[in-house]
């Protein structure tokens, strides 16, 4: 079979050259899959292709593709793929989701820890000015604050340990509350809006569906308490981010720790799409993200929460033993 990997990272072609059974036509690529025809002419006779994050896999890139057989994702998250196009022409689709419970949860706290205690801001002051004045730098103690976590899945359970671990108090929302985990490490599970109303920290663990999109909109931010902490390492679209600008400029958002953005890849994009004049780029998007990126209480980050040593590793292991259980005609789970 023809194998084509997209959006390769660093060390991939070493790993998944050993890792693949052997046999197999195998093309690495480190430009990301999107409706791009000079890039599809090369790997459009594919029986698999593996994609990352920044992948755009529409129906109309699937189409392009008349051997396809398997789509596999090397990240949790799915949003990138039509499944329904998917689904429609029998393609098989799988994703990754034994890996970033431990490193996102962490880095949850990295950024929390960053926001509530003016890390970035200090760092940069002493480093730039060799400054030395802490008075406004007064920041927040975790011990004894409520967190609502919005997601109790793997992450959202991780998340929800390391907080106990600091002496927090914990409530939750999700729409299929796992009683037996809440009862097992001690939260209360209450509705979304009391959530949002009683947390001094709210995180989001949730994957990004039509139900999702922007779960915390200007009516969400007009429920919680003013001086909230934000933070999302999960999709950027949970968000609507021109209500979290708002949120910021009134003082309901005292920190947002965002590793990832609505519409991220409008970045990416970057200067060449202005000067192409690609018509299909949301400038006013793209304008809000650089706001928030710019704002003094906010810390973004390149959606990097599940990049560890540990996690890729065991993203490499996963995708390739998804790519061989296919080939060997063994059942596994599909999306």
């Amino acid at each position: 079979m023809k194998i084509v990997f997209f959006e390769t990272m660093p060390g991939e072609r070493e790993a998944f050259q050993r890792l693949l059974p052997p046999g197999h036509d195998v093309s690495f690529f480190e430009k990301k899959l999107i409706d791009d025809g000079s890039l599809i002419a090369q790997a459009e006779d594919a029986d698999i292709i593996s994609v990352f994050v920044n992948c755009d896999v529409s129906a109309t890139v699937m189409d392009r593709f008349p051997s396809l057989k398997l789509i596999t994702t090397r990240s949790m998250g799915y949003d990138h793929i039509d499944l329904d196009h998917a689904t429609t022409k029998g393609i098989k689709v799988t994703n990754v989701t034994t890996y970033a419970a431990h490193p996102v949860a962490e880095f949850t706290f990295a950024l929390l820890l960053a926001i509530g205690r003016h890390i970035a801001t200090a760092y940069e002051r002493v480093r730039e000015e060799t400054d030395f004045d802490v008075r406004e730098y007064r920041g927040i103690t975790l011990y004894g604050k409520t967190l609502g976590v919005i997601g109790t899945g793997r992450i959202g359970e991780q998340v929800i340990r390391i907080a106990q671990g600091f002496g927090m108090q914990v409530m939750a929302f999700d729409a299929f509350p796992n009683d037996a985990l809440a009862q097992e490490i001690g939260f209360l599970y209450l509705p979304l809006d009391d959530v949002l109303a009683r947390a001094d920290v709210i995180t989001l663990h949730l994957p990004y569906s039509q139900d999702t999109h922007h779960i915390l909109n200007t009516n969400a931010f007009l429920r919680m308490k003013k001086g909230t902490y934000l933070v999302n390492t999960a999709r950027g679209e949970l968000i609507d981010s021109k209500a979290l600008l708002a949120a910021l400029e009134d003082g309901t958002i005292a920190g947002a720790g965002l590793d990832v953005l609505e519409e991220e890849d409008l970045l990416k994009k970057g200067t060449a799409s202005v000067l192409d004049g690609q018509n299909d780029v949301d400038h006013t998007a793209t304008a809000i993200n650089h706001l928030l990126i710019d704002h003094p209480r906010a810390l973004v980050t390149p959606h990097i929460a599940f990049s560890t040593d540990a996690a890729l590793q065991e993203i490499e292991r996963a995708t390739a033993e998804s790519i061989a259980t296919f080939i060997a005609g063994i059942e596994q789970r599909y999306l």
